[in-house]
């Protein structure tokens, strides 16, 4: 079985995939562990799907590249890679590389202690941030996580960060239950990893802040949607049991 598969989630990204590739294969080609590339293009409308399945290295690992139509969100493409991944351990990162490969050490070294999940984090003490979020977006940020502990009973301080690793097992459960497919998809996975009683552990991380995101929230309607989506989880999952 494969050791380690990374998903990663891309729209319209065909001019920062290759990058992203290049990083993550060159590094997972000189590990001793099997391994696959998982991308997912979320209804791109330009040639990501075609530069992805371009690329390749002799002697790396797997590189798979599925689509669908039309465009449904980042949590949609996260939750086809994952439900799709082979490997024994599954970690979904963002394509434009705000967090190097090199950090996968650290939620290898999470699950190994017993963790189902581990998550990044770049509020704890031993994270790097080597370029910030403008200030508005840091404000909504902050407004975002005490609003998030209020609804959601989430206490980690940092959820959106898209860095984070399951277990095989924990990854088919906790995905097949997703219904949000928006950006907040990530409460929505820790909310159900608690309600399940996986154990998530945190690590801190080193993110670089990149512009422009293919996920743009520049309008009041587009703010508001994310902190309505966020309300919406215990309602679309009113049933869940443990």
């Amino acid at each position: 079985m494969v050791k380690l598969s990374i998903v990663i989630p891309a729209y319209n990204e065909e001019d920062r995939i290759v990058r992203t590739l290049e990083k993550t294969v060159d590094y997972l080609s000189a590990q001793d562990y099997s391994s696959e590339v998982v991308v997912v293009s979320d209804g791109s409308k330009d040639n990501t799907v075609a530069v992805a399945r371009g690329y390749s290295k002799e002697g790396g690992p797997e590189i798979r590249v599925l689509e669908y139509f039309p465009n449904r969100g980042k949590g949609c493409a996260v939750q086809y890679g994952m439900l799709r991944a082979k490997g024994e351990r599954v970690l979904f990162m963002d394509a434009d590389y705000a967090v190097p490969i090199e950090e996968i050490v650290k939620p290898m070294a999470v699950l190994d202690k017993g963790f189902d999940v581990a998550i990044a984090s770049r509020a704890m003490t031993g994270a790097v941030v080597k370029e910030t979020q403008n200030l508005p977006r840091a404000i909504s940020a902050k407004v975002y996580k005490i609003i998030q502990r209020l609804v959601l009973g989430i206490s980690h301080p940092d959820t959106q960060c898209g860095f984070k690793m399951f277990t095989q097992k924990a990854a088919r459960d906790l995905f097949s239950r997703q219904k949000l497919h928006s950006v907040i998809f990530d409460p929505e996975i820790l909310w159900l990893a608690r309600q399940r009683g996986y154990k998530v552990g945190e690590f801190p991380v080193v993110w670089s802040h990149v512009e422009d995101s293919r996920i743009v929230y520049d309008s009041l309607a587009k703010s508001l949607f994310v902190f309505q989506e966020l309300f919406r989880i215990r309602k679309v999952h009113g049933s869940e049991k443990n």
